[in-house]
């Protein structure tokens, strides 16, 4: 008996699971290719993180709640599924660094908490003397010969000191990761800044002659960094599962074990089982770790730390909350004793989600080593989150509603060395079970346009393995 059709299965129905669908599908239609697509999801609903919540005129979001303009997978994935005109680029203004009880102005200039401009980082008051002349020492600091990964901490502190680390840099970084940027692999984060280092020596210097954002003039406007959509994130998963009609979708059921033969049997929860001539695992690093559990494959990797977070979003009306700064929000130094890690004015930044006369907050708590707040019951949450709150600005009532929402190891931290586990365990999985791929938050970046480029990738490796 022959096969008609070959098949490619995708693990994991997130925005790079549904990427890698709609490309891989994008292609078998136009290339008229005798294959087809199967996505098992293990939850009831697509598009993993990505949840939006519509409530008395707020459009809130439980996960990311936008992307970086400049990663352009993204806004691109958003134009080929016919919601460019929802489009939405977030207001500008000025952001904060909590230290010390006090809420600073992040300094003109500052890029990812590097300083770029020679005066606004000389004015501030979150550095004092001694630390600033200590960042000074990088103009004259030697590049390293430091060749093999380092965490973000080492390379920073190196370059800029301890006291620029823990103001700047470390609370955007853990922002961003949730982790521990002593631990934090800069090839596996930001290599452009090792690559800096190497090619002008100072890193100030790199960042001044190559980033737009630092050469702009004074008085120019500061341009919107982020996109979102004006319905709501999870708008793009609903128009991706409706153009993913071709596609074969199997939700609530969890695939538990792969074997190799002439074609992948996949193994279900659900007792049945599905043939594959290649798979995609975009799951979590732990759940793929288990599919691969009886081969030890990616035994290298299964153990990569995960931090659980939560996000805290509060509606008020606008009267009830006095003292809040002209800007979009602020992010706490790890110094400062804080449950929460940063709020989002989301009223100022997205005005477009939050109806006239109301304030939205939206507070995040959880990172490396402290993330047993996001075991509490929900009370428990918003009371220590209003009582943060209430150490920087005056709200003077309960919320009208909150929505707290746990993501339990849902923040991959990629450790120094990262970057080589991956290459061992990929040429490993190459030899073993070729046309077998990962992709996805756990391997190759956590934002959302990384993870449409690794899904987007896999699914043209996926068509070439079946088509060769």
């Amino acid at each position: 008996m022959t096969q008609s059709k070959r098949k490619i299965v995708i693990v994991g129905g997130g925005i790079t699971g549904l990427a890698a669908a709609f490309r891989a599908q994008e292609k078998i239609n136009h290339e008229q290719l005798d294959a087809e697509i199967t996505i098992v999801e293990a939850n009831h609903r697509l598009g993993g993180k990505i949840q939006t919540v519509v409530q008395d005129g707020f459009v809130i979001e439980r996960g990311p709640d936008s992307f970086l303009e400049r990663k352009i997978s993204m806004g691109r994935l958003i134009k080929d599924v016919g919601l460019e005109d929802k489009l939405v680029p977030n207001a500008t203004g000025q952001a904060f660094i909590l230290v010390n009880d006090k809420l600073h102005p992040m300094p003109g200039g500052a890029i990812m908490g590097i300083p770029t401009q020679i005066k606004p980082f000389m004015v501030t008051d979150l550095i004092s003397l001694t630390g600033k002349l200590r960042a000074a020492g990088d103009f004259v600091l030697p590049k390293s010969d430091h060749q093999r990964d380092q965490s973000l901490g080492t390379f920073f502190r190196r370059r800029l000191g301890n006291e620029v680390v823990e103001n700047l840099i470390e609370p955007l970084l853990s922002g961003i990761y949730a982790g521990d940027i002593d631990q934090i692999s800069l090839q596996s984060t930001f290599p452009q800044y090792g690559k800096l280092e190497q090619e002008h020596r100072s890193l100030i210097a790199g960042m001044k002659k190559t980033s737009p954002a630092a050469n702009r003039k004074p008085g120019d406007k500061k341009k919107s960094m982020f996109l979102t959509l004006s319905t709501g994130l999870e708008s793009l998963v609903d128009q991706l599962e409706t153009m993913l009609g071709d596609c074969e979708i199997v939700k609530g059921t969890r695939v538990e074990s792969i074997r190799r033969g002439e074609r992948y049997r996949l193994s279900l929860n659900s007792g049945a089982v599905i043939e594959a001539d290649s798979v995609i695992f975009t799951v979590p690093h732990f759940t793929a770790g288990s599919v691969f559990s009886e081969t030890e494959l990616l035994n290298e990797i299964e153990d990569i730390p995960a931090t659980s977070v939560a996000t805290v979003a509060m509606a008020f009306n606008k009267e009830e909350v006095e003292d809040i700064l002209d800007g979009t929000g602020f992010v706490v130094s790890r110094n400062s004793d804080y449950t929460i890690t940063a709020c989002t004015w989301t009223h100022n930044k997205w005005p477009h989600t939050v109806p006239d006369g109301k304030v939205l907050l939206r507070c995040y708590v959880g990172r490396a080593g402290d993330e047993t707040v996001v075991d509490l019951s929900d009370d428990q949450i918003e009371r220590i989150v209003l009582d943060d709150l209430n150490k920087i600005i005056k709200v003077k009532s309960k919320p009208a509603f909150t929505i707290v929402t746990r993501w339990k190891k849902s923040m991959p931290q990629y450790t120094v060395g990262h970057r080589e586990r991956m290459a061992n365990v990929r040429a490993e999985l190459e030899k073993s079970f070729p046309g077998v791929y990962l992709a996805g938050a756990s391997y190759d970046g956590i934002g959302l346009p990384d993870c449409i480029d690794q899904g987007e990738a896999a699914a043209y490796k996926a068509l070439n393995f079946i088509t060769q």
